[in-house]
């Protein structure tokens, strides 16, 4: 992937020879790597560097992961995709990463053929959802009392905003920009996580029912984000 070739990343981890060693297999794809060994410098490396990739271990000193995902995440000059790294194995660790706005999860021993997949899954996504954004002449999406502001990464309902994680704001941008049109779940993984794996479409159940929970007005019969039985998803045409 010649794009590789332009792509930043920061690498937050405290543990040395970790971080050395995400380092050169990161830069063995051709990235430019930056590191920190703790939250406090990763957060101020995130918000003055303009990386393209965010690679970020849950336990660090000063401020955690988790801390550090969700300051990230609060202010929208600051999106980045992030691939969160843990040595815990719980659903729940899982889980609160996710829906602070984190990418993509990786958990503790990892082998360097999985992170660096993880890594350029992220990034091919986020040069696909870039193209997707900039074939709309205009920065704001409507449909009906719902709007998607690409250039500030916000979701509003009736003038309301609506909290959403990284991976529920791709999505619903990528159907809205396409309404009428249905997805399988494999086409929908492919464009917005960026990967063809089966055991992950899982995930895009679960965005689509968190997505339905946070902008429908009564999800049960969502307005919106509508199932196509047997076949996927579409967004309801304008």
């Amino acid at each position: 992937m010649d794009m590789l070739n332009d792509c930043r990343t920061l690498v937050v981890e405290d543990t040395a020879e970790i971080a050395d060693l995400i380092r050169l297999h990161l830069e063995d794809l051709g990235l430019q790597v930056t590191c920190a060994a703790d939250g406090i410098s990763g957060l101020e490396l995130a918000r003055n560097g303009m990386f393209d990739l965010i690679v970020l271990d849950l336990m660090l000193p000063g401020l955690n992961g988790l801390e550090v995902c969700r300051a990230l995440r609060s202010d929208p000059r600051y999106y980045t995709p992030i691939l969160m790294l843990t040595a815990k194995a719980s659903e729940i660790d899982r889980v609160v990463g996710l829906e602070l706005g984190a990418d993509d999860y990786l958990g503790k021993p990892f082998s360097i053929p999985e992170l660096q997949a993880r890594a350029k899954a992220l990034l091919r996504r986020s040069e696909k959802m870039r193209g997707v954004a900039a074939q709309d002449d205009q920065s704001m999406v409507r449909a009906g009392s719902l709007e998607i502001d690409t250039m500030r990464h916000e979701v509003r309902l009736s003038g309301i905003p609506i909290p959403l994680t990284a991976k529920e704001f791709d999505l619903l941008l990528f159907m809205a920009h396409n309404p009428g049109r249905v997805y399988s779940r494999a086409q929908l993984l492919d464009a917005v996580w960026g990967t063809t794996l089966e055991s992950y479409e899982h995930n895009v159940n679960t965005h689509i029912n968190r997505l339905r929970a946070k902008v429908e007005a009564d999800p049960a019969n969502p307005q919106y984000v509508l199932t196509v039985r047997g076949v996927g998803y579409r967004f309801a045409d304008s």
